[in-house]
């Protein structure tokens, strides 16, 4: 059997490519609109990569966006960021007003706040929200709203298919943040590329089983079905535990060690489907990576500072809308691996070759995220 050296070498020198694909968090801005007394406030953070990628902020190219060249860039920020947002209150349109400008860090980096001011009509019945921050640009792009009405704390998500959303204030309940929070949840896996890729090394050798240093196939679905059934619930467990944990902020991970953590989760699941040097069964290899999967996941619900009802709301219906996501993948994956199983292309080109494709992919987003750099655009 070969020794866990080889698999740590292995992983060091993929380490050493210089290529790069992207696999970090999604883009998203957030918006904390409360209402103080007859009036709205709205406090708006946008990421400082997205309002480069906007307006250009970084003026001496050197990678690093300071205070001053932000302040430098307040007008052209402002003049941006209120033309792709639109308050209306009982049918007549809000003039905003940016009162300030601040800076907060979230997990995955430093954003600018604008804190709004809006003319909005006293105490209005409903609140008409329409938003197109970067889709234009990215139609991964979100929009997270809070909205604090002083009795309820309500959670919407705006993207390039719902960019407009209506609140009425003392009306919310608890299942709009549940229902919008379930499909972001399906879509925070489908485009979460790190970890479709995890959950891909997971699958890929649950057709076929280790015998005498060998794969070899399994010879009816079931043992296959039975095997994958063990990884997607150990890894839902754990994940479910550390997200849990993680927006509740009993345990705090800093972002960028998390990302990298995942990285190298799917390196070493990588290397073990070419080397087999654990025992370990697949479905304890799931779970303990499971748990570091689980803080990325919670990057979404942590940084838009959900409290209360809406939080537990918000984290049952992203937990489960991140469970159906994974299990679509698995109904359509599991199946053609089965009826490939025999096959050169499934053990040499799937299971040995895309492993390793898999492991260098996995390689250079470490490097990527260790080092902050950026090369390919996806």
């Amino acid at each position: 059997m070969i020794s866990v050296r080889i698999v740590l070498g292995c992983c060091l020198l993929l380490l050493g490519l210089p290529n790069s694909c992207l696999g970090h968090k999604p883009s998203d801005s957030y918006l904390r609109i409360e209402l103080q007394g007859d009036s709205f406030v709205t406090e708006w953070d946008i990421a400082l990569k997205d309002l480069e990628i906007l307006v250009g902020l970084d003026a001496d190219q050197d990678g690093n966006i300071t205070w001053r060249e932000l302040r430098h860039q307040r007008q052209a920020i402002v003049a941006h960021a209120i033309s792709r947002i639109q308050f209306t209150a009982d049918g007549v349109e809000c003039c905003p007003r940016i009162r300030d400008l601040l800076v907060c860090t979230h997990s995955d980096g430093a954003y600018a706040v604008l804190l709004i001011d809006t003319n909005c009509p006293p105490k209005p019945r409903s609140l008409k929200i329409c938003y197109s921050l970067l889709f234009d640009v990215d139609p991964t792009h979100r929009g997270l709203i809070l909205f604090n009405d002083g009795q309820q704390v309500t959670t919407h998500i705006l993207s390039p298919n719902a960019n407009t959303v209506e609140i009425r204030p003392g009306r919310a309940t608890s299942a709009t943040p549940l229902a919008e929070f379930f499909r972001e949840g399906i879509w925070h896996i489908w485009i979460g590329f790190d970890h479709i890729l995890f959950l891909l090394t997971l699958l890929a050798p649950a057709v076929v089983v280790s015998k005498d240093g060998t794969w070899r196939s399994v010879p009816t679905f079931r043992p296959a079905w039975t095997s994958v059934l063990k990884v997607v619930t150990m890894f839902t467990l754990a994940h479910s535990i550390t997200l849990w944990l993680a927006v509740m902020q009993y345990v705090t991970i800093p972002g960028s060690m998390v990302e990298s953590a995942i990285a190298f989760s799917i390196i070493v699941s990588a290397c073990l489907n070419l080397f087999r040097v654990s025992t370990l069964p697949s479905w304890t290899v799931a779970f303990g990576f499971g748990l570091i999967h689980g803080f990325g996941f919670a990057n979404v619900l942590s940084d838009l500072g959900l409290r209360h009802l809406a939080l537990a709301s918000s984290l049952l219906g992203f937990n489960l809308g991140v469970e159906v996501g994974q299990l679509a993948i698995v109904l359509v994956v599991l199946p053609l691996l089965f009826l490939l199983r025999d096959s050169k292309l499934y053990h040499w080109g799937i299971l040995r070759g895309g492993s390793v494709l898999v492991a260098v992919v996995a390689a250079v987003w470490m490097y990527e995220r260790i080092l902050n750099v950026e090369i390919l655009p996806f």
